[in-house]
Formats: structure tokens, sequence, C-alpha cells
């Protein structure tokens, strides 16, 4: 019960300021990029859907004041199912806590590692090794599945979802399951078997599309991949660093 009160004041503690700063880091980082992007998506969107087409006799027709009523009618249903948070302070508060839970989430893993690593040893985590644990992290969930599936800004074509979340999955587990045998066992036959179930995935192949095409220029595509991944690295490093100097302080034996 003792251990369980450590790993759960930390994962909180450490999560809610680690998910407030990277919140912040974000609006000057990602967030300007999405809404760059967003806007060439609703320009898209708004040119193929008013663009007149050409029917089968050759002849161009413009179907918008024939078809407005039910262009209308999608357009009102569409908005009911897919709803979205309006711009400015709502946008951004339900950024804030799905960052804040994002990060509580990941600090429990954490701080149970820290844990079962106490448990074996009479010293306390050190925040050095807090920081490796979240760098590892980062190389698990955002440096491996990253190299086959970058970060997509709005309006990008990709492949079909449960694809690529099966990918992702697989390449998040056969990292944390290569980087375990290589650092844990420290053997050269797990060294070596580990290597190969961390290029496994890669091996195999993200899931893609054969003809991408998109109004976003690829500049912006470049910029998003850099951002999302170096606020990532500062969201892992912080994260590991504050979650151990947290787990040190509950754990401590208390008199």
């Amino acid at each position: 019960m003792y251990a369980l009160r450590s790993i759960v004041f930390s994962a909180v503690v450490a999560g809610f300021a680690v998910g407030a700063a990277i919140t912040v880091i974000q609006q000057f980082g990602t967030v300007p990029l999405i809404l760059k992007a967003e806007v060439y998506e609703k320009t898209a969107q708004h040119v193929h859907g008013t663009e007149p087409s050409p029917s089968a006799d050759g002849a161009v027709h413009d179907h918008s004041a024939s078809s407005h009523t039910e262009h209308e009618h999608a357009a009102h249903e569409h908005a009911a199912e897919a709803w979205e948070p309006r711009e400015g302070l709502e946008r951004n508060a339900y950024t804030a806590g799905a960052n804040v839970l994002t990060a509580i989430g990941f600090a429990l893993i954490l701080a149970s590692l820290f844990a079962i690593q106490s448990g074996e040893g009479d010293e306390a985590i050190s925040w050095h090794e807090g920081l490796v644990w979240g760098l590892a992290g980062f190389t698990v969930f955002t440096l491996a599945p990253g190299l086959g599936l970058p970060p997509e800004l709005p309006g990008m074509p990709a492949a079909p979802l449960v694809s690529r979340q099966v990918w992702w999955i697989l390449a998040a587990l056969s990292t944390a399951g290569g980087l375990s045998l290589i650092f844990l066992r420290q053997t050269i036959a797990a060294a070596i078997a580990g290597l190969i179930l961390i290029l496994l995935p890669h091996l195999v192949g993200a899931p893609e599309l054969e003809n991408v095409e998109t109004s976003v220029p690829a500049s912006l595509s470049h910029q998003f991949v850099v951002a999302v991944t170096l606020t990532s690295l500062v969201f892992w490093s912080m994260l590991g660093g504050l979650s151990s100097i947290a787990f040190a302080y509950f754990d401590r034996p208390t008199s």
C-alpha cells in the first residue's frame, strides 16, 4: 500500500507539471504549424467542393446551385457528428487536459518501474536514472514509431487507421523488448536478439499510400515532424527526471 501511494502521488505531481509545461511549449512550436495546415486543408476542401465537374458527355456542369440544399444538409449532419472544441480558450483547455492525463499515465508506468528497481536495492532512484528511463520512453513511443509513421498535419493523406495503429503498437513493443534485452540482460546473444527485435517492424515496413496528393507544403510538414519530435524529447526528459525526483520524495520512510 505504501509503494502504491508513492507511485500514484509521484505520477500525479510529475504529470501535472510536465503536462502544463508541454502545453505552453506547444503554443510556440506545434500549434502554429497545425493552424497553418488547417488553412490549407480548408482551402482544398472548399476548392474541391465548389469546382465544376465534367459530365459523361464532356460538358462541364456547375452543380453548386442545384445541389445547394443537399450539400447544406450534409454539412449540418457532418458538423453534428464531428464535434470539435472552439478555437481559443476552449481548444487550449482540452489540449492541456489531454497533455496532463497523458503525462500522468506515462508517469504511472515510470513510477512503477522505479518501485520495482528500488525494491531490488536500498538506494533511492536518482534524477539521472529517471532521465535515462525517460529517454528510453522517448525511443519506444516516439523515435522508433516515428521512423515509419512520422507525425502528420491536418490535410495529410495517410494509410488506413487500423493498419497504422497495428504497426505503431508493433514498433513500440518491439523497441521496448529489444532495449530490455540489450540493457537489462547485457549479454552478446541478448544484444543481437534485441537489435533484431528493434529492426523487425522496420523490415516489415509501415503502411503507406502509393500516391500522396496534398495541398500542405512539404516544408511545413518537415517543420512539424521536427517540432513534434523535439517536443516529445522535452516531454520524456522532463517526465523521467521529475517522476524520479517525486518518487524518491514520496518513497522516503516516515517515522
